[in-house]
């Protein structure tokens, strides 16, 4: 069989953009490489529009990139374009794709003289971690709007499982703040489970529906995580950048407050590798989570850059990655996830996923530490909210439980410490929907609609 063509909510936002804007910007859709950026903008061309044209400059010969040095005459630009692609254009009918446009920036700075010159259409997608490293001398186009695009999420992979109604119902309960009843809880989980195995790259979604075979689907995430680390080679000649990708799972594991840079790299501190790291956050394929040292409304003009946090963009990847040093035939966390009976040391997968949801719905990640000082004075103790989102004028603290486990002793100091600064306190973990006191008790399936 082959690849299948999968439902992304970001169509809508493609609609939107070609109603609203008519012609008078272009779109560039940002991600990390396989998520199907390429897939969606064809996709989405072929539907919308009478015909259009892809350039797929990765493998574009030289004649159709080297047009792009000679935009001034724009008639003869278009003739040489149909000429050499063979495609016969219409005039506010048609849509030219420009694909993995890092690979040709004359051509992303060709964007305002085409936009200006309004016969079509313009999308364009790319890896933003590639289009910075090939945009030196290049004029950015102010009439270029970007979005971003992401692994897909819980709600996009029970559409690939042809699973539509669940979420229908999820959102429904969320919204009305009410249960779902307990076995239609755990027919969920059981859905949830298997999206954090399979995870959200269409590739792997699409092993998955092929075989129904988790071997196959492993596979198939080691490939997209070997593309990972050779592109972090290509920008950071040291291997560094790949390191630090490489042990994300190991550090969270260690359950400390920071991702310790110089555990994994000898003498390495965060504040030396700032570039490094933006690259890293620019490639989207992880996601950074900041301490906020001041938990308030606006928690970027608090958060320390020097203390972070790392995860996958993708807990597919994560999983994978986690035993990337055995053989799949060796892995049991897919029939111990899969049956409920994960450890309790491997709790991270479900704070990854966590933020990884979170990330998708538009939320920036930060975290907050602090420390209670014990009755007697003797001691302080220290506590850890995992995240912190903001909802209106203030914020809400998000603690994850990776199982029905309702302590929340964290979210209670933080209460205690910040009770002024709060919207609404959140417990994530594995059973129903409940509210305990002014807590919410939501299961990890709702962190998309927060």
């Amino acid at each position: 069989m082959g690849n299948k063509i999968f439902k992304r909510k970001i169509y809508d936002r493609l609609l939107k953009w070609k109603n609203e804007s008519n012609g008078t910007n272009a779109l560039l859709i940002e991600g990390a490489r396989r998520i199907g950026k390429s897939t969606i903008a064809e996709e989405f061309a072929k539907n919308e529009y009478d015909d259009y044209l892809l350039i797929d400059f990765s493998i574009a010969d030289d004649d159709i990139k080297d047009l792009f040095n000679h935009i001034s005459d724009i008639n003869r630009f278009f003739l040489g374009l149909q000429t050499l692609t063979g495609k016969t254009l219409h005039k506010r009918k048609s849509i030219i794709i420009f694909d993995e446009v890092q690979f040709c920036p004359k051509a992303r700075q060709a964007i305002k003289h085409l936009v200006k010159d309004g016969r079509y259409d313009y999308l364009e997608t790319g890896s933003l971690i590639s289009i910075k490293k090939n945009v030196e001398n290049i004029l950015i186009p102010s009439e270029e709007l970007r979005i971003n695009m992401y692994p897909m999420d819980f709600e996009e992979f029970l559409w690939a499982i042809g699973k539509e109604a669940s979420f229908e119902l999820i959102r429904q309960c969320f919204n009305e703040l009410q249960p779902l009843g307990e076995s239609i809880n755990r027919t969920i989980m059981r859905d949830f489970r298997l999206y954090m195995l399979v995870g959200g790259m269409p590739q792997a979604v699409n092993a998955y529906l092929d075989s129904n075979d988790f071997a196959v689907v492993d596979r198939k995430k080691r490939e997209i995580i070997s593309l990972y680390e050779a592109d972090f080679r290509k920008i950071d000649s040291t291997g560094r950048a790949a390191t630090f990708f490489d042990h994300i799972p190991a550090e969270l594991s260690r359950k400390v407050t920071r991702y310790k840079v110089g555990s994994v790299v000898e003498g390495a501190r965060p504040s030396r590798l700032g570039e490094l790291f933006a690259d890293m956050a620019d490639s989207k394929t992880v996601n950074f989570a900041f301490l906020a040292s001041d938990p308030s409304i606006g928690l970027a003009a608090h958060a320390n850059f020097d203390f972070f946090k790392l995860y996958l963009g993708d807990t597919g990847l994560f999983i994978t990655l986690t035993f990337m040093d055995r053989d799949f035939t060796d892995n049991d966390i897919y029939r111990k996830l899969l049956s409920d009976k994960l450890p309790t040391d491997l709790g991270y997968v479900y704070e990854n996923v966590v933020a990884q949801l979170l990330v998708s719905a538009g939320h920036s990640l930060y975290y907050h530490v602090f420390k209670k000082q014990s009755d007697d004075n003797s001691e302080q103790h220290s506590y850890e909210i995992d995240f912190l989102i903001s909802k209106k004028d203030k914020i809400c603290p998000i603690e994850v439980k990776s199982s029905g486990y309702k302590s929340h002793k964290s979210l209670d100091e933080f209460q205690k410490k910040f009770s002024s600064r709060i919207n609404q306190r959140y417990l994530i973990y594995t059973k129903d929907l409940r509210k305990e006191q002014d807590i919410i008790c939501l299961p990890v399936y709702m962190t998309g609609l927060l």
